[in-house]
C-alpha cells in the first residue's frame, strides 16, 4: 500500500510521522510503502527512511504568513510525481499550504489516492480568520479529506466547524519516554519556542523579570525575527546578564536542558498542544504557559502548572507558593506524558481507523 506524506520535511515534526509509519501494525498482507514530497527539502533523518527514487523536494522556501505562489507554481511537477507515485493515500500536514496542493493536484490534474490531513496549529487557529479567501480554502480541504488529525480537542473542533468529516485527536507527542526527572536546578529556566511574534518570546523575558528570584538564569533557545529586540528588551528590564540565547539545538543538547531546569515556559499568542511543552513535562519542568484553551487540556492552573493570563504575569512569591510540590510535580507530570503524550499509540490507532474506513485500500474484502 503506498502511503504519501506531503509537507515540509525539512521539519523534525514531518520526520516523526515518517518514522512511526514506517513501523506500522498492518497485516503482512499489507505492507505499507512511504513516499514523501516535500516543499522544501529533507533532514538528514529521511535518508534511512525512504530512498531517493520515493522522495519529491520541490526546493521552495514558504512562509507561515502566505503569500506562497512560488509554491503553487510547483503544483504541476508535484502532481506529475504523484501520479507516479499512484498511493492509495495522500497525507497532507498543514492544511492551508499542503493541504491545498494536494486538493488542487487531485482536482485539476486528476491525480489518484484519498486525501487525508493533519492540522499542525495555525492553519487552523490563525490562518482562517484572516481572510475569507483562506477561511473557504481550508474549508474545502478539510471537507474533501477522509479522515484528519488534530493535537488538541479545541483545534479538533474548531476544523469541525469549518467542515471536517472526522477528526481523530492524539498528542503530536513523544517518540519515547524519557527516564524519571532526576534532581533539578532550582533557579534555571528554559523557553524554547521561536523568536517570532506569534509566540510572544517579549513575554517570556517580562515573565523572568517578574518572577524569577534574583539568582536565577534564563536560557533561550531557538531563534527568529525578535532575536535582536529581545537582546534590546532584556538590557531595558535589567536581566540581560542572566539570559542566555543559545541558538538552535541538536535534540541532545535540549534534552539536557529540560533535564536541568526547574521551569519551563511557553507564551504563544495562539497555539495548540505544542511537542515542546509535552517534552518539557516528560524531563519533569513545571511547566509556565499561556492561558489557551489547548494548554488547559495539559494543565491546571497552580497544580501540575501555571497559566497566565494576557495581562497578568506571575510573581516571585506565586511560583515560590509551589516549591515544596515541585519533585512531586514533576513526576507527575513525567508519568502523565507516558500514559497520554507518546506519539506511536495514536499513529497506530490512526491506520486502524484508516483500515476500518477503507478496508479494500488494505486488501481486505
Amino acid at each position: 500500500m503506498r502511503y504519501v506524506l506531503l509537507g515540509d520535511a525539512e521539519s523534525p515534526h514531518l520526520l516523526k510521522w515518517a518514522r512511526a509509519l514506517s513501523q506500522p501494525a498492518l497485516p503482512p498482507s499489507c505492507p505499507l510503502e512511504l513516499w514523501v514530497a516535500s516543499s522544501r527539502g529533507f533532514a538528514p533523518g529521511f535518508d534511512g527512511l525512504v530512498p531517493p527514487a520515493r522522495r519529491l523536494a520541490l526546493a521552495t522556501r514558504p512562509h507561515a504568513a502566505g503569500g506562497n505562489l512560488a509554491v503553487l507554481a510547483q503544483l504541476p511537477k508535484l502532481a506529475r510525481w504523484l501520479k507516479q507515485a499512484d498511493a492509495a493515500w495522500i497525507h497532507a500536514h498543514y492544511l492551508t499550504s499542503h493541504g491545498t496542493l494536494a486538493l488542487l493536484a487531485k482536482r485539476v490534474f486528476g491525480v489518484p489516492g484519498r486525501l487525508l490531513g493533519s492540522a499542525w496549529g495555525s492553519d487552523i487557529l490563525v490562518a482562517p480568520a484572516h481572510s475569507a479567501v483562506v477561511r473557504a480554502l481550508t474549508r474545502r480541504v478539510l471537507t474533501a479529506c477522509m479522515l484528519c488529525t488534530s493535537d488538541s480537542q479545541v483545534m479538533a473542533a474548531r476544523m469541525r466547524t469549518l467542515g471536517a468529516a472526522e477528526v481523530m485527536v492524539f498528542p503530536f507527542g513523544l517518540e519515547a519516554l524519557p527516564a524519571p526527572p532526576g534532581p533539578k536546578d532550582e533557579a534555571l529556566f528554559f523557553a524554547n519556542r521561536g523568536l517570532e511574534p506569534i509566540y510572544a518570546p517579549e513575554r517570556v523575558l517580562a515573565l523572568f523579570a517578574s518572577a524569577a528570584p534574583a539568582d536565577a538564569r534564563l536560557i533561550i533557545a531557538n531563534d527568529g525575527s525578535q532575536r535582536e529586540a529581545m537582546g534590546l528588551q532584556a538590557e531595558a528590564l535589567g536581566v540581560a546578564g542572566r539570559v542566555q540565547f543559545v541558538g538552535r539545538l541538536d535534540a541532545a543538547t535540549q534534552a539536557g536542558w529540560y533535564a536541568r531546569a526547574r521551569w519551563y515556559v511557553s507564551l504563544p499568542r495562539s497555539d495548540s498542544v505544542a511537542v515542546s511543552v509535552l517534552e518539557a513535562m516528560a524531563y519533569g519542568c513545571l511547566p509556565i504557559l499561556s492561558d489557551l484553551p489547548a494548554n488547559r487540556e495539559l494543565v491546571r492552573h497552580g497544580h501540575n502548572g501555571w497559566l497566565v493570563s494576557a495581562d497578568l504575569l506571575p510573581t516571585v512569591a506565586d511560583l515560590h507558593g509551589l516549591k515544596g510540590r515541585l519533585d512531586a510535580i514533576a513526576r507527575a507530570n513525567h508519568a502523565w506524558v507516558g500514559h497520554h503524550g507518546l506519539f506511536a499509540p495514536g499513529v497506530q490507532a490512526f491506520l486502524g481507523r484508516l483500515q476500518a474506513l477503507a478496508p479494500e485500500a488494505f486488501g481486505s474484502p
